[in-house]
């Protein structure tokens, strides 16, 4: 192979050539069997998906590599899909406000409206601004504006749609300017404003769109160890799960409860006598671990935790509320954890049910 000059130029990196055969994908397995965990399939190091460490080129986020395309894909959240499902039917969008935590789909939601409202003219008829972009009244009265008075050809009944995203952090001076643009170009132009809390919106533009709220994911009952171990470090978050999944797939290519909380770098909750739950406490405060990041994930163990109702309000009241207190005050030493550790014991003894005597 030689060059424009006629020089000799080396033959290309093999990883980018797609010779016959090779795009079958292969299935990468493990020297020796490890129970409860999850072997995924990976693709041959040439194709668009290959893993960080099969030597095929940066891997594309699993976030953006599934994310949906349509309302229907969206997993979760069925009230709220389910509005949107019947605003893509029908063409008739209002504009919107979609609360809820990190994570739980909103822009992805959002976008997959506009893919199905506008099609091809997704492109050129939908702005989105997040929170990297300036949010003051000067992108109000400039961008937005200027993007509203545009004139794009649409299919009939269908307006341009401005996305914002995390719009909560707007200043209050953008959202009254915002307030008076949503009125004059309502007949072209639609706005989806995605935040976490509703209420840091001004109330005219609440007045001006219709509230659609999401929630964090609830897991399902039957799970693998290792997708168990998943859902536990996300705590609802959609998007957190999918990060810590191709995190501990592309660092092992082995999912599994150990790996896991290794690359989350969580305490692992772990189940067993008084001795022995002292003895890993004392592990994990020499290991590194911070007192409040020991206190969070118990609190999220006894939150998911089945057991009977009082006992589990009892924990979380007497012994971690008051324990998470005292550590957020400075006092964050094994004393306090170990007592901590004391304290649920006893409570188990003596809680009764209520009404109970």
């Amino acid at each position: 192979m030689r060059g424009r000059a006629g020089r000799k130029v080396k033959n290309p990196d093999p990883a980018f050539s797609f010779p016959a055969g090779e795009h079958k994908t292969r299935e990468k397995f493990i020297r020796g069997r490890k129970p409860h965990g999850v072997l995924l399939r990976s693709s041959s190091s040439n194709s668009s998906g290959g893993g960080i460490g099969g030597g095929g080129g940066y891997e594309i986020p699993w976030v953006e590599k599934y994310r949906p395309h349509k309302v229907s894909e969206v997993v979760g959240n069925v009230d709220a899909v389910s509005r949107l499902q019947v605003i893509a039917r029908d063409g008739n969008m209002p504009n919107l406000i979609l609360s809820g935590p990190p994570g739980t789909g909103k822009t992805t939601s959002i976008l997959a409206l506009a893919h199905e409202l506008l099609g091809a003219n997704c492109k050129e008829a939908v702005l989105e601004l997040n929170a990297s972009d300036d949010r003051g009244i000067d992108v109000v009265r400039n961008k937005i504006k200027m993007f509203a008075q545009k004139k794009v050809t649409l299919p009939q009944g269908r307006q341009k749609l401005i996305i914002l995203d995390e719009a909560d952090s707007m200043t209050s001076g953008a959202q009254q300017a915002l307030r008076r643009t949503m009125e004059i170009y309502s007949s072209t132009t639609r706005f989806a404003l995605a935040c976490n809390t509703s209420s840091k919106i001004i109330e005219p533009i609440q007045s001006r769109c219709a509230l659609v709220r999401f929630s964090r994911q609830l897991p399902g009952p039957y799970v693998p160890e290792g997708l168990e171990a998943i859902i536990f470090t996300a705590d609802g978050d959609m998007r957190q799960a999918l990060n810590n999944l191709q995190a501990t797939y592309s660092g092992f290519r082995f999912v599994n409860q150990e790996n896991v909380f290794k690359v989350c770098d969580q305490p692992h909750p772990l189940h067993g006598r008084f001795d022995d739950a002292c003895v890993g406490l004392k592990q994990l405060y020499d290991l590194g671990y911070s007192p409040t990041d020991i206190i969070t994930t118990l609190f999220r163990v006894i939150k998911n935790y089945d057991m009977e109702e009082y006992l589990k309000l009892e924990f979380m009241k007497v012994a971690t509320g008051f324990a998470h207190m005292r550590i957020c005050d400075g006092v964050g030493s094994l004393l306090q954890l170990s007592g901590l550790l004391a304290k649920l014991a006893l409570v188990r003894e003596t809680a009764k049910p209520a009404g109970s005597f």
